[in-house]
């Protein structure tokens, strides 16, 4: 009787081990899915939701058939939309625009990133933005796929909105959102595929736009006093690393991902850049 007792309490110790570790890794999941990923909460200021933000088309050949893909995915949330506008820079460059979003491509050269997104702040609101895409690495096939191009389009685009990454280690899972690093953007891991956003980052862009301003950095000529002087007074490189500023943070690879630079005035050049692997 002792012996059945003993054998019955460790079964019992070991069952509640076992759940408790299943439980545990359960809870990662959802931390993981429900964590904020805000960019440092910087938006753009506007007077009310939902509002709309122009995508300037300076993209080519292919990427033709991934920018509305990625507009119209963004433009799910229920406060904000996007729209399609002819472009207004120079693709080889990509300079941004005032009070809108530039999208280019080119062959940016053998720099180890397939994309950046860049965003110009003044205090915590936005005041332009850019995503670029390296052509360099999507003419090689094992990137030349549409999964990748959805993937790193519909992030720069994302990030331009004040998104940061839901998880920078291409190791893990796929979350099946475009906000997460992979090495297999097509694959679905029980969550999706990472070519789209997902619930949580419309979310997070509900989080981040809850309250409203009383003034836009949308399509506006004039800006909150100071605001975007700094930027265009800067002659800044945006394709050297070397004028992106400071690292604030590295990814799981211990890659760079996170760039800061301080132009004065209360304005900063903000640089998120995915890498090849």
């Amino acid at each position: 009787m002792l012996i059945f007792i003993i054998m019955r309490t460790l079964f019992r110790v070991r069952t509640f081990f076992v759940a408790t570790a299943v439980l545990i890794s359960a809870g990662a999941v959802g931390i993981a899915a429900s964590a904020s990923h805000s960019w440092g909460g910087y938006h753009w200021a506007r007077i009310g939701n939902p509002f709309t933000l122009k995508l300037g088309d300076n993209v080519s050949g292919v990427w033709d058939t991934h920018l509305p893909i990625t507009s119209n995915d963004w433009s799910q949330s229920n406060v904000l939309d996007t729209t399609i506008t002819p472009g207004l820079t120079n693709p080889k460059n990509c300079r941004a625009v005032k009070g809108r979003v530039e999208v280019c491509n080119s062959t940016y050269g053998n720099n180890g990133w397939l994309g950046l997104a860049q965003i110009w702040v003044s205090g915590n609101h936005i005041v332009q933005g850019v995503a670029k895409l390296n052509d360099t690495y999507f003419n090689l096939s094992n990137y030349n796929t549409p999964a990748w191009r959805n993937l790193v389009m519909c992030q720069e685009v994302g990030h331009t909105f004040g998104l940061g990454h839901q998880d920078e280690n291409s190791g893990n899972l796929n979350l099946g959102t475009c906000m997460d690093y992979t090495n297999d953007p097509a694959r679905n891991d029980g969550f999706g595929d990472n070519q789209h956003p997902n619930t949580h980052d419309y979310d997070q862009l509900a989080t981040i736009y809850t309250h409203f301003d009383s003034f836009t950095t949308i399509l506006s000529k004039t800006f909150s006093t100071g605001a975007s002087k700094a930027a265009h007074a800067v002659d800044i490189d945006t394709l050297n690393p070397k004028e992106w500023g400071r690292v604030v943070k590295k990814d799981a690879r211990g890659k760079n991902s996170l760039y800061e630079r301080d132009l004065g005035n209360g304005e900063k050049l903000f640089t998120f850049v995915i890498w090849a692997d």
